[in-house]
């Protein structure tokens, strides 16, 4: 269905070659006495223009087909013994549409298949070769008009590329952002879970023979659970909220991690300091240095001794968790080695992980003063 936008375009052209024409009708004998009397306006002639402008309101859908129709009455009404009037501003218009809805290609072919046509029929009818000066005329308002729609058309298709690329970067933000969360989620739940399953062993196994160890365990099971129900809220108050900030976590809280590891029956050695760091870089280590606790305790094969290794080199942070398993293979990649490779190279470092002397190394390197290595 034709558009508020098209109806009032077409309304407005018809009365305005209606009125045009019909003072012409009027006053053209007396602008040019000498010139041959012209047919008045009769119902035919008001039909003839209207015909040439009421398809306007479907210039749109159907481009081609309206030009053709109101290039073509415009056409012949001009040779007709009717008076003069602008009723080409049909053609025009429908020319301009053409080119908004086609491209500029098409506007060229058929404004000038248009103005081939009108010359052979000139042509034909005065057997001049040479062009009349209205032709000039007519082929300016031609050009005019397809290139006022091409460069309609161009300015609509840049702002519907900036609004699909503004689109598709929020996109690209509220992926970025569900990642970023579902690994907050995915490590605190993982590591709290890990650690809550041994002691909830640990207090099975004990709870007949050593009913204060299996206590023990119990009040660990309270402390991990209490722990990850926190930071679980701070990370579902975050989506709540709709801030793009999520629960601030730090290698200052790192003493809390190793409790809960040695809690779970590891003993666990801190060689070196990370120093002070950036907020980004302090928070991807944090959770990197948990999702590798929580991997020996759920992962690995009867281990003891964990050894955490932070140096500073080059302008980067290295950190090695390593545990004395036994027999430890390739690790498949799952949501954690994911969750840590991706916070890794957001900040432009790198993880490694896999078997090392019988156990498993994780190998993290974060640049902290720009770019890795420098």
């Amino acid at each position: 269905m034709p558009g508020w936008a098209d109806l009032v375009l077409t309304a407005i052209v018809l009365f305005f070659v209606l009125g045009v024409t019909s003072g012409a009708s009027r006053w053209q004998d007396q602008w040019d006495p000498a010139a041959e009397p012209v047919r008045q306006l009769d119902p035919l002639g008001y039909g003839w223009l209207a015909a040439a402008v009421l398809p306007l309101v479907l210039a749109r859908r159907f481009p081609i087909v309206v030009f053709a129709v109101s290039s073509a009455l415009a056409m012949t009404y001009y040779w007709s013994d009717y008076p003069g009037g602008p009723v080409s501003v049909a053609s025009a218009l429908s020319l301009l549409v053409l080119t908004l809805v086609r491209g500029a290609l098409a506007g060229v072919i058929a404004g000038g298949s248009l103005l081939v046509l009108m010359y052979g029929f000139y042509v034909a009818s005065t057997g001049n070769l040479v062009p009349s000066p209205a032709s000039g005329a007519l082929a300016a308002a031609a050009a005019a008009m397809v290139g006022i729609g091409a460069a309609i058309r161009a300015r609509q298709e840049a702002a519907k590329a900036a609004k699909e690329q503004a689109l598709e970067h929020e996109q690209r933000l509220a992926e970025q952002e569900r990642l970023r969360v579902a690994r907050e989620v995915h490590d605190v739940v993982a590591h709290s879970l890990a650690m809550i399953n041994v002691q909830a062993g640990v207090a099975v196994h004990v709870a007949d023979r050593r009913p204060e160890q299996a206590k023990e365990a119990l009040l660990n099971i309270k402390e991990a659970s209490a722990s990850a129900l926190v930071d679980l809220r701070a990370t579902l108050a975050v989506l709540r909220s709709g801030q793009d900030r999520g629960p601030v976590a730090g290698l200052a809280q790192m003493d809390e991690l190793l409790e809960h590891a040695r809690a779970a029956g590891l003993t666990v050695r801190v060689h070196g300091q990370p120093g002070e760091l950036p907020a980004p870089i302090d928070g991807a280590a944090y959770r990197i240095l948990q999702e590798s606790l929580t991997n020996v305790v759920r992962h690995a094969n009867q281990p003891s001794t964990v050894d955490v290794h932070f140096s500073r080199a080059g302008g980067r942070l290295e950190l090695r968790v390593r545990d004395d398993g036994m027999g430890a293979a390739p690790p498949r990649i799952g949501n954690g080695l994911r969750g840590m490779r991706e916070r890794a190279d957001a900040l432009g470092g790198s993880v490694e992980a896999g078997p090392r002397d019988g156990g498993f190394e994780v190998r993290l390197r974060l640049p902290v003063n720009g770019k890795d290595g420098e």
